[in-house]
């Protein structure tokens, strides 16, 4: 990897890391559903044209039915859960979360295709979750207060989401092998607005989104999903899957210095402790200390 290619990796865990930060911004007036909705919506308006630029209009039309369920299980779904989690924690503690995806791509390999993992990275497994227990029981409050729900429905609502994730890179690497990124992307961008805009319709907000709350869902539909998705096929196609994958690490950086410096959020020990081991075990798992590669499974938010 090139210095500009480090550089574009760092932009890319940036934008990513952002995606918590804008979310906390727009879920209080949006609602999750309605932001969700916006954020899919913006995000196939962006990547569509790309895809009619690139010619691979064909390559949707022939793979839309797993487009679809990838868009559903890995944008539409996690996007609404994520927002919803943002209305009760915070930032930060969301996209440490996050960092947890590559985790349940490597339990869904092994418990779904049978790729059974060597020791050591079952050693991962074990380390990685026993991180998110530990983290996760000092949040899990299930008493909701009168500004929203309770924090134990929002860390289960981000690994749900994470688990999501995890299962649509395995699913997509099976159904989708060969297909062009891009028709992937846009497809699943557009399936997933298929989905949410009705519903969002229904669930829209009875006060009007102020100007800075339609501004966080523009950001998180251009930048944090549309762009970001075209920087992040840019590095796969120039420096490979593995590697552009080792942004799964910084994200979780970024995210609590966004919510730390735009927000005012708190970095307590534990999730300092509790984050770090987290890593620790996402990095055994997915074998990145013995081969000196990257993590597997698709690091979005």
């Amino acid at each position: 990897m090139t210095r500009r290619q480090g550089a574009e990796l760092l932009l890319l865990a940036a934008i990513w890391g952002a995606s918590f930060l804008f979310m906390r911004l727009g879920a209080g007036e949006f609602g999750a559903l309605a932001l969700a909705a916006v954020r899919v919506a913006v995000a196939a308006a962006v990547l569509l044209p790309l895809l009619a630029l690139r010619g691979h209009g064909e390559a949707l039309r022939r793979h839309w039915r797993p487009i679809a369920i990838v868009g559903l299980l890995a944008s539409a779904l996690p996007f609404v859960a994520f927002a919803h989690a943002a209305l009760a924690i915070s930032a930060g503690l969301s996209s440490i979360f996050n960092s947890t995806v590559p985790l349940w791509g490597a339990l869904v390999a092994w418990l779904w295709l049978g790729e059974r993992p060597a020791a050591s990275r079952a050693l991962g497994l074990a380390i990685g979750f026993g991180g998110v227990l530990a983290l996760g029981s000092g949040k899990a409050s299930f008493t909701g207060g009168v500004a929203g729900p309770s924090t134990g429905s929002a860390v289960l609502a981000c690994l749900v989401a994470s688990a999501m994730y995890g299962f649509a890179a395995n699913y997509t690497r099976r159904a989708l092998a060969g297909v062009p990124a891009l028709a992937t992307a846009a497809g699943s961008q557009l399936a997933a607005a298929v989905v949410l805009v009705p519903a969002a319709a229904w669930a829209w907000p009875a006060q009007p989104p102020s100007p800075a709350a339609w501004g966080a869902a523009l950001a998180l539909g251009v930048l944090c999903t549309g762009l970001a998705y075209l920087l992040y096929f840019r590095l796969i196609e120039r420096v490979g899957a593995a590697e552009a994958m080792s942004v799964t690490y910084l994200i979780p950086l970024f995210g609590v210095f966004w919510g730390w410096a735009a927000l005012g959020e708190t970095v307590t020990p534990a999730m300092a402790v509790w984050g770090a081991v987290i890593l620790a075990g996402v990095a055994i798992a997915n074998g990145a200390l013995a081969r000196g590669g990257a993590p597997a499974g698709r690091p979005r938010a």
